[in-house]
């Protein structure tokens, strides 16, 4: 593997340093967007009915807030729950754009490393290609181990820009999906929260929220 990555170049380096952080933010984001971290079971359900409270107690709000990127939307819906219905949309729709941008995190740089693979991948190639030539030029083409030396390293190159652009495009494009359907989901959960608050089914009890910690 060693041999490899010295057959490519100089230009290995910033792709070896491109694919650790390609593999390290893949990592991060598949552990920070589970489905269970991102909007825990039955925490809408137990928002609905807590929410109806005549009073809620601040430190609930608080730990609701913290409790999960949902939390933190239902959270701006209950703390405003006696006003109207746009007021509460306006600001649970301000809550819900904090929360998607902290979902996003690290995807744009994961889009810069699936853009910039290639590039350097290229350069490697034409850094290849001179050094090729530079052989030709000095010592003609009898030296043919100079000679593979130059096109190994355009196509060592050329392949790990290749690759990690190709894992990082996938990657990108995973997770840029994975945030839009988490984000209809919680936006679903705050509709149903809303509606809960303006037409309740029965009397509330003012019971804390279970899931939140």
């Amino acid at each position: 593997m060693f041999e490899i990555l010295q057959a490519g170049g100089w230009v290995m380096v910033p792709l070896v340093l491109a694919s650790i952080a390609l593999v390290g933010i893949t990592l991060e984001r598949f552990w920070s967007l589970r489905r269970s971290a991102v909007i825990p079971p039955k925490l809408g359900a137990e928002v609905r009915q807590w929410a109806r409270s005549a009073k809620i107690e601040r430190e609930h709000l608080e730990k609701l807030r913290t409790n999960s990127p949902l939390g933190a939307i239902l959270a701006a819906v209950v703390a405003h729950r006696q006003r109207s219905r746009d007021v509460i949309r306006q600001h649970a729709e301000d809550a819900g754009r904090q929360v998607v941008h902290r979902l996003g995190r690290y995807l744009n740089a994961l889009g810069t490393i699936a853009t910039i693979s290639p590039l350097l991948g290229l350069l490697g190639t034409v850094s290849g290609l001179i050094r090729m030539f530079l052989v030709i030029t000095t010592a003609g083409i009898g030296d043919a181990n100079a000679l593979a030396g130059g096109i190994g390293e355009a196509l060592v190159a050329t392949a790990a820009g290749l690759v990690v652009a190709v894992l990082g495009y996938l990657f990108h494009r995973y997770f840029r999906g994975k945030v839009a359907d988490l984000a209809v989901d919680m936006e679903r959960e705050v509709v149903m929260l809303i509606d809960s608050l303006e037409h309740p089914p029965e009397a509330a009890h003012g019971q804390p929220v279970r899931a939140v910690r």
